[in-house]
């Protein structure tokens, strides 16, 4: 089991950039905040949620695939590699999110995007007054943030056996409570 501590030195170690960093930040956040309503444990899912692009930055054509190698290296046991690696389930990876934390690492993965996005074109550019029908309107504009796979947390919502207003809920929830971190407090 990895420490928090260790996830985050993971993270730096082969991570860079800031906008990648904020997202294992959301993501992170986001997964303590399921694991909490579900009863889970927050740190496990938590520090997955932190090292589940932790090859992007350095490997991007080989996201996911580059992260089994890297994880091996520093001695991560392989049920934390498996999630890791589901998150890009017929993305970028034939392995299949089956265990409950991996099915929500999926379906959030892509809608953090989709909520940074929408606060960032929001006047307040705060997280901490954003509501489920605002970015369940931009959900529905394919054309805005683009780039985000609403299949993906469509599919996802129906694994997970949760309805989408429900899922935008609780990763808006969990991104407030990182929001400063974030950069989604406002100005």
């Amino acid at each position: 089991m990895l420490t928090r501590q260790e996830a985050f030195n993971l993270l730096k170690k082969y991570n860079q950039s800031e906008n990648l960093i904020k997202h294992a930040l959301a993501v992170e956040a986001v997964m303590r905040y399921f694991a909490r309503q579900l009863g889970e444990d927050e740190e496990y899912w938590g520090n997955i949620g932190l090292i589940h692009d932790l090859d992007y930055e350095l490997y991007p054509e080989e996201h996911c695939h580059k992260t089994r190698e890297l994880l091996q290296q520093e001695g991560v046991s392989e049920d934390i590699i498996h999630a890791v690696m589901s998150h890009g389930w017929k993305i970028c990876t034939d392995v299949e999110p089956t265990r409950r934390m991996e099915k929500v690492l999926y379906t959030i993965d892509e809608l953090t995007g989709l909520i940074t996005a929408t606060v960032y074109m929001r006047p307040s550019r705060s997280i901490l007054d954003l509501e489920v029908k605002s970015v369940k309107k931009k959900f529905k504009t394919p054309s805005f943030a683009a780039g985000v796979n609403r299949e993906v947390i469509t599919n996802g919502c129906a694994m997970l056996e949760m309805d989408l207003d429900t899922v935008m809920k609780w990763t808006i929830e969990g991104m407030k409570e990182a929001a400063s971190e974030l950069g989604l407090a406002g100005e």
